[in-house]
């Protein structure tokens, strides 16, 4: 037995295994994140992702159920719609697309920590300061729009470091370094990249110097870097939603920053 899950990688992956390109069916996701939190690596998954439109289809099976709700149908609708589920399942965040306006009306009474889904920008960081919501920004999809180039999310990540915010990512981070995806020939930032480069940007990491590490593509610097830095929590980055634990898992394993049968 080696240790635990370092404080850096704990509770870094939300199971999305739900979303696209996954897409998961309800009645193999569920069984496969319980198996997750039995696991040797539990301490670094977070809860399994649910559209709210899903929600209805959700059997948590026998224990309980921690799930974060991605709020893709009527907010007005949300509280009746997590009312009905079963008392084994907990909503323990929830995550919106809408408007923060829009958003503001109904999240308050959810009880519930809220990430809201922002385009870049500085305006937009603004706007969402003054409420009591946690920035998510998008880092992939289907087409080459949704990758931000690493001088706009190194941006993002210290400007949310200059408000004191908090920042969550979703989407195209299944591996740990910068790649170029050989089918889709899109520019997938890497997770390790930006475990990294948040935790220069909480030392004060300038943002050209925080770019430069979102762009690196040398995995053994990044590697040797991360050493330094997994024994401390995340101080800006809350973590991210993959539709696979499985490649991001094996890419710690190969870097050697986790290694087979460590105890949570």
């Amino acid at each position: 037995m080696v240790g635990p899950i370092p404080a850096m990688l704990r509770g870094l992956i939300d199971d999305a295994a739900l979303f696209p390109p996954g897409n998961a069916p309800m009645e193999a996701a569920v069984p496969a994140h319980r198996g997750y939190r039995q696991s040797w690596y539990e301490a670094m998954i977070g809860p399994l992702l649910v559209p709210q439109s899903q929600l209805a289809e959700l059997d948590p099976g026998r224990g309980e159920l921690a799930v974060g709700v991605i709020v893709d149908g009527d907010l007005e609708q949300v509280a009746d719609d997590v009312a009905a589920l079963s008392p084994q399942v907990t909503v323990v965040h929830y995550e919106s697309r809408h408007a923060l306006e829009h958003l503001g009306e109904y999240a308050p009474s959810w009880g519930r920590p809220v990430f809201a889904e922002l385009p870049f920008g500085d305006d937009a960081l603004d706007a969402v300061r003054v409420t009591s919501f946690t920035p998510k920004f998008r880092t992939g999809g289907i087409a080459a729009e949704f990758f931000p180039a690493p001088e706009t999310l190194a941006a993002a990540i210290a400007g949310c470091r200059l408000r004191g915010l908090q920042f969550k990512l979703t989407a195209g981070l299944h591996h740990a370094v910068r790649h170029r995806d050989p089918v889709t020939g899109f520019e997938h930032h890497g997770f390790l990249n930006v475990l990294v480069a948040t935790a220069d940007a909480a030392d004060g990491a300038l943002t050209d110097d925080i770019a430069a590490t979102l762009a690196s593509t040398d995995a053994g610097d990044l590697a040797q870097r991360a050493r330094r830095v997994l024994p401390r929590p995340r101080a800006l980055w809350t973590g991210f939603g993959s539709c696979s634990v499985d490649e991001p898992l094996n890419d710690l394993i190969d870097l050697e920053l986790l290694h087979r049968g460590e105890a949570a």
